[in-house]
């Protein structure tokens, strides 16, 4: 009987999945269950789940560390603080203080590199706070509404902590590296730390020591510029009259996933012949912290093949989606942080508050369209070309409504999965939070 309900919830569990994976979602399967919870696609970023709390424990179990969520947003003229919790097993610290630290880093190489002392990595921000021993009353020390619920969950051994971000740092970046490269990949990172050790400067154990990667995003401003538009005039040798083109978008802000539609207008009343149009979506990612180095990328293409001959016009409009998928094997391209086991997307274009040094930022990304007409000569061919920088970045989510927070806090195992090639953070010290913890949670 029982060998028989065991298929009969294999054959379900199969079913199910076969049904979500071919209605065009993303089938997750949960830690404990063989039942598939179903995802829509859609073109928002994939932000913390409400309700969930995401934990990790280092591997003497003496510190544990709890967030309710991974993403911080950035609104230029203010960021989202760094807030969450630490459990702490005193009969494991066995007298040691815990801190914790939030950290940004800019990394331009492996960690294993080094060319005349020079490190690839530099640490552009970072804090650190005592939490136990307390330095101030538990409850002085609670911002949220998910810190006070999960102190009351976790009972006395737990401690929150909170950081606030400075407004000169950057957004959380990373350049995709090649199939057979090794190590981590050049990025701007976030990381919360926690660790046990007899004081701040002393040595710090790995096993007592635990990791998690945080984000810093944008979203797109409410308020919107004017639609974009450029044009341009070109003269020829041994042609009386010019070649106009002129190009515009519909807005200056597109969504990631979002069809991009270029108006592209040719007056030819020069003796050319124009033989081809080619329409680009090019990302620029400026590396502006160690070299200025600039990687110029077309995410989106098209040739045409449109003609305009001497003395003709064209109005046409032509459509580009820029995808990661289609890029997935390209060296280069800039991309937003990742974190677990998400995917990620082309990185959004950064916004910069007013007055901040760009040379900080670490990597700055920017887009721009490109059109590009193939103007036939005598001898050979030339371009007469013209860009339309626009902003590609991911739509302001929905704000979380008062009863969903006072919903059942779920617990999730806080492991990172990083691009192909590159080690896990179990490597340093640090593992998911198993059933020891978790017996502790009142």
């Amino acid at each position: 009987m029982i060998y028989n309900q065991k298929l009969l919830l294999q054959s379900l569990s199969c079913f199910f999945s076969v049904m979500v994976m071919s209605s065009g979602g993303v089938a997750t399967r949960l830690t404990h269950s063989d039942v598939f919870v179903f995802q829509p696609r859609c073109r928002y970023l994939n932000m913390s789940p409400k309700n969930v709390v995401f934990k990790k424990i280092c591997k003497d179990k003496s510190v544990g560390v709890y967030m309710g969520k991974r993403d911080f947003v950035d609104r230029v003229d203010s960021v989202e603080p760094v807030d969450g919790v630490v459990l702490i097993d005193p009969e494991a610290l066995q007298g040691r203080k815990v801190f914790v630290t939030l950290s940004c880093t800019f990394r331009y190489g492996r960690d294993d590199m080094d060319v005349m002392g020079i490190a690839f990595r530099r640490e552009l921000y970072m804090s650190t706070r005592q939490v136990y021993p307390p330095l101030q009353d538990r409850d002085k020390g609670v911002h949220t509404k998910t810190q006070a619920r999960l102190l009351r969950k976790l009972g006395d051994n737990a401690f929150p902590f909170f950081f606030e971000f400075p407004d000169n740092l950057p957004c959380s970046v990373a350049m995709q590296p090649a199939q057979h490269d090794v190590g981590k990949q050049c990025a701007v990172e976030f990381e919360i730390k926690a660790f046990s050790a007899e004081s701040q400067d002393a040595k710090v154990r790995k096993r007592s020591t635990v990791k998690l990667m945080i984000r810093k995003v944008q979203f797109a401003p409410e308020s919107e510029g004017v639609a974009p538009s450029v044009e341009t005039t070109r003269d020829f040798v041994m042609s009386d009259k010019p070649l106009h083109v002129k190009a515009s978008l519909d807005k200056e802000i597109y969504y990631h996933g979002e069809v991009i539609k270029v108006h592209v207008s040719v007056t030819n009343s020069s003796s050319k012949n124009i033989k081809n149009i080619i329409v680009s979506v090019d990302q620029v990612a400026m590396v502006v912290l160690y070299s200025n180095d600039s990687y110029v990328k077309a995410v989106a293409i098209e040739e045409f093949g449109d003609s305009v001959p001497a003395g003709a016009t064209l109005q046409k409009t032509y459509a580009l989606l820029p995808l990661l998928v289609n890029n997935r094997e390209r060296r280069g391209i800039a991309l937003d942080g990742k974190l677990k086991h998400e995917d990620t997307n082309l990185a959004s274009s950064s916004i910069v508050k007013e007055g901040v040094l760009k040379e900080v930022m670490g990597i700055m990304v920017s887009y721009k369209v490109t059109v590009k007409l193939i103007v036939g000569g005598m001898m050979s061919s030339s371009e007469v070309g013209l860009e339309v920088p626009f902003k590609l970045m991911h739509p302001k989510p929905d704000a979380v409504k008062e009863s969903e927070v006072e919903e059942e806090l779920v617990f999730q195992e806080f492991k990172r999965s990083y691009l192909k090639g590159m080690i896990d953070d179990d490597e340093d010290g640090n593992v998911s939070g198993g059933e020891d913890m978790a017996a502790k949670e009142k």
